[in-house]
């Protein structure tokens, strides 16, 4: 993708930047000349950042569920910024839950939703008077699940549609003060959280009565099954680095970033595909 270049020492915030995307984002834009405030939860994570960048990358502990971290984070960027303010904010910190909806524990919903949408905006609301004062833009990491919405991944898809919508509000909303909001829709990537989100999904089948075993057992393992097939082909998070890239640099950055062979598929199915015919694809798909 071409750019116009990053001008040197520009500040931008990454959330979720411990592993995955948003590492590889903090990473990318650090080697561009940007002055990155990587989102971390765990001093470790922080300290493989520095080490793999320097100095000028600096750390930020940022829990998206906690206002007073936030409110913390958002002083100590101002500090870093002084004046200049903030040129980019990408929201990328998420998890994934799975299971079948009729069972689905409404705790692990909530906490889908509190880190994946009312994180981001809370995020957003605390750095907005930075981005105004730089005509900043906003990054929001949402994925193909926010396209289409697939079998067991119904609290995922609903965090990831929210967060889509919420995008396109946020983008009119702020037109006036020429700050660009963009949304990075990856399909499947080479991330860890695949394995966290095997592991939790693992745990909380194992916790489910047993009608819910005899009722969706053979579904779940099947999608399992694709699942782990899936993680054989998947791109590095660089893929998605590199759209970050344009959609923070670029004189017109585009308005969506369809990332992957997956991401490109799910959309032209969204648009096109009447919703029998999309039912149909996906429960083949996952076998």
């Amino acid at each position: 993708m071409s750019t116009n270049g990053a001008p040197a020492m520009k500040a931008v915030v990454i959330t979720g930047a411990s592993t995955g995307i948003g590492r590889a984002c903090a990473l990318h834009l650090h080697a561009l000349g940007f002055s990155v405030f990587a989102g971390i939860r765990k001093t470790a994570d922080g300290e493989a950042l520095r080490a793999a960048t320097g100095e000028r990358l600096q750390p930020v502990y940022l829990d998206v569920t906690d206002g007073e971290s936030i409110r913390a984070a958002a002083r100590t960027v101002e500090a870093g910024c002084r004046d200049g303010g903030l040129a980019g904010l990408v929201n990328n910190a998420g998890i994934a839950v799975a299971g079948p909806l009729e069972f689905l524990p409404l705790d692990s919903l909530r906490s889908q939703l509190e880190i994946n949408v009312v994180g981001q905006i809370a995020v957003t609301q605390a750095l907005l008077a930075l981005l105004r004062r730089a005509g900043g833009r906003i990054v929001n990491m949402s994925s193909v699940s926010g396209r289409v919405a697939a079998p067991f991944l119904g609290p995922y898809s609903a965090s990831k549609f929210a967060l889509e919508a919420l995008s396109d509000c946020m983008r009119l909303e702020l037109r006036p003060w020429g700050i660009s909001v963009s949304v990075v829709q990856p399909g499947p990537i080479a991330t860890p959280i695949w394995n966290k989100s095997r592991a939790a999904t693992k745990n909380m089948l194992a916790e489910l009565p047993t009608q819910a075993q005899q009722l969706y057992g053979a579904a779940t393992r099947a999608a399992g099954k694709w699942e782990r097939d899936m993680t054989r082909e998947m791109p590095s998070p660089m893929v998605a680095a590199r759209a970050v890239e344009h959609a923070l640099t670029a004189p017109r950055p585009r308005t969506r970033y369809r990332i992957g062979r997956v991401g490109h598929v799910a959309d032209l199915v969204a648009r096109f595909a009447p919703d029998r015919l999309r039912d149909w694809l996906l429960i083949r798909q996952r076998g």
